[in-house]
């Protein structure tokens, strides 16, 4: 028996590299949290894959320029176990409308926060840019992924940023050295149906910080996987999911902030999502990538790809046959419950 034991860990100690354990991916998460209910949903599935070991969220930097947009967020982080992660928030002007939902991260009950947390405004939250460099600053060098799904603000504003008390190197050289993937949703690479037929679509993360689009197509020094607007179009979150996978907890934020913004029966597309699951799971291959290339942002927001050897940039491509693969991924990470 023992000899048999001492075989059986022989066994596992020679076990390939590719079927240990991942290592965790650190993630910084840029949103514009507050405009749509698909960055609520994308921040859940997040702290799912934080629970199971799939990643580290390093920080959270956000482009809707509303007080309560952060409140949210640390609501929803709290809610989560990991309400110490930081925050950061520009101060652009660009949305400054409260929305449907974002009221949720201070709605009280009987006098009490429904979901505690201690930042209760914006105003109290550092700057994005600064919260950017210091989580970069920390990281191990070519090990950071991005999610950008919101305007580019604050990316763009980045790579523009000085050396500082964080670090000695520019903004473009502590990307460069500390980043090895932008997963971006922004722009659509297929024409989109519209009332009349097919139509070039200048998709909303872009058209509203056109210049930062502009420098981070342009400028951002490592690989970039754009989710076009087609991706999410194409993938819409089943309301039922909504209605019955969250029931484990009398208040959730992830459905009430949903069914403020658009209530049920109503599909909404997940965006945001799929440029969480490609950039913290691109080796399950839930999607296919075009061939390499760069994409241009034109100065009305359209955005084009052109295909060129050894090129920065691809964006996914979705095929029939993987969405029901994608979707079920999505609602079970988006409804598991906080680790305990």
């Amino acid at each position: 028996m023992k000899l048999r034991i001492l075989a059986a860990f022989a066994c596992i100690s020679v076990l390939p590299v590719s079927l240990q354990a991942a290592e965790s991916v650190p993630i910084i998460f840029d949103t514009d949290i507050g405009n749509d209910v698909d960055d609520v949903l994308a921040l859940g599935m997040i702290h799912a894959l934080q629970s199971r070991g799939e990643c580290e969220l390093l920080a959270v930097t956000i482009t809707k320029d509303h007080e309560l947009a952060a409140s949210l967020t640390d609501a929803v982080n709290s809610f989560y176990g990991r309400g110490e992660i930081p925050i950061g928030v520009c101060r652009s002007g660009v949305t400054p409308a409260e929305g449907k939902f974002i009221g949720l991260g201070n709605q009280r009950d009987g006098g009490k926060l429904r979901y505690p947390h201690d930042l209760l405004s914006g105003k109290d939250a550092p700057d994005a840019v600064d919260v950017l460099r210091q989580a970069l600053a920390n990281a191990k060098d070519s090990s950071v992924v991005f999610a950008q799904v919101g305007f580019s603000t604050n990316l763009s504003n980045l790579l523009d940023s000085k050396p500082d008390k964080h670090s000695p190197l520019s903004g473009v050289d502590l990307v460069k050295k500390k980043a090895r993937l932008l997963s971006i949703m922004a722009g659509a690479f297929t024409q989109i149906p519209g009332k009349n037929g097919l139509y070039d679509h200048k998709e909303y993360n872009v058209v509203k910080d056109i210049p930062s689009a502009k420098k981070l197509s342009k400028q951002w020094p490592t690989l970039i996987i754009w989710s076009g607007f087609e991706i999410g179009l194409s993938l819409p979150y089943p309301h039922e999911s909504i209605l019955n996978d969250y029931k484990y907890v009398e208040h959730h934020p992830l459905p009430e902030s949903y069914i403020v913004y658009i209530p049920p029966p109503h599909n909404r597309p997940t965006w945001d999502l799929t440029s969480v699951l490609h950039g913290v799971r691109p080796e399950h291959k839930y999607f296919s990538t075009s061939k390499p290339g760069r994409v241009s942002v034109a100065d009305n927001g359209l955005t084009t790809f052109k295909e060129s050897a050894g090129g920065p940039h691809r964006y996914l491509i979705l095929e029939e046959k993987q969405k029901l693969r994608i979707l079920e991924a999505l609602q079970i990470l988006s409804s598991q419950p906080p680790a305990q």
